[in-house]
């Protein structure tokens, strides 16, 4: 059954519709990537489905839940579907366990004890548990994103989206956080993953999605989309990634 299913989705800004009739679904274990020209409505996607932008119509299953609703609600959705974003957004006022404590104790309301084991386990995790006194401004890109994947991982979520997580980064910092998110996809998380890395979702993803102008152009699994696409849209923007 699928964790998270989206119904004729559309989002318009202005006269400008970006997001046309999404129809899509995610199971569970499933690493998804979407890929696409800078503009196609990848990165809101994924903001309409965490809520951070509102839907203009069309509806976003998880579970078998319509999600929306009260603030309660969304926070409770939220907690189980967590964001990576490119910025990182970590709070430059916190040391590195704080950040990743705040969320465990606010939303979930866990113990200060349980939410410190939590932090030290996931930022053991993503190679970061010397830094738990550090604050953001003392740490390097790669650093800071790492620091955001433990956070969000703290909070023990059932899907994780990324949205772009290694195009604020300089490229010998890419590889160190393509590396958490593969580990993670080995383990089985969910994951929705916007990227521009080609070689990472075509060695990653269990599928592929290509959008298009607003539209899911194509969807199939890494093998047969990044070697033999059927979409004459697909062929050309991976035949730019190919030969660049």
């Amino acid at each position: 059954m699928a964790i998270i299913k989206v119904e004729h989705l559309s989002k318009t800004f202005g006269k400008n519709e970006v997001l046309k009739d999404i129809d899509f679904s995610i199971e569970k274990g499933e690493v998804v990537c979407v890929i696409g020209s800078s503009g196609s409505g990848k990165s809101t996607l994924l903001r309409c489905m965490n809520l951070l932008e509102t839907k203009t119509s069309g509806l976003i299953y998880f579970g078998e839940k319509e999600i929306g609703g009260s603030q309660k609600k969304i926070s409770e959705y939220r907690s189980k579907v967590g964001m990576v974003f490119q910025s990182f957004n970590l709070f430059n006022n916190m040391t590195v366990l704080e950040n990743c404590m705040s969320g465990c104790q606010k939303v979930l309301k866990r113990s200060k004890e349980e939410a410190h084991g939590l932090s030290i386990k996931y930022l053991k995790k993503v190679g970061m548990a010397t830094y738990i006194n550090a604050k953001p401004y003392q740490l390097s890109g790669g650093q800071k994103q790492r620091v955001a994947i433990a956070r969000a991982l703290t909070m023990e979520p059932e899907v994780l989206l990324f949205d772009e997580p290694t195009s604020a980064l300089d490229p010998e910092m890419v590889g160190e956080v393509l590396n958490v998110i593969k580990e993670l996809a080995k383990e089985g998380l969910t994951m929705i993953i916007v990227t521009h890395e080609m070689a990472f979702a075509r060695d990653v993803s269990t599928r592929t999605i290509f959008m298009d102008q607003g539209v899911i152009a194509e969807s199939d699994v890494p093998s047969r989309l990044f070697v033999n696409p059927k979409n004459a849209r697909t062929k050309e923007f991976l035949s730019r990634f190919m030969n660049g």
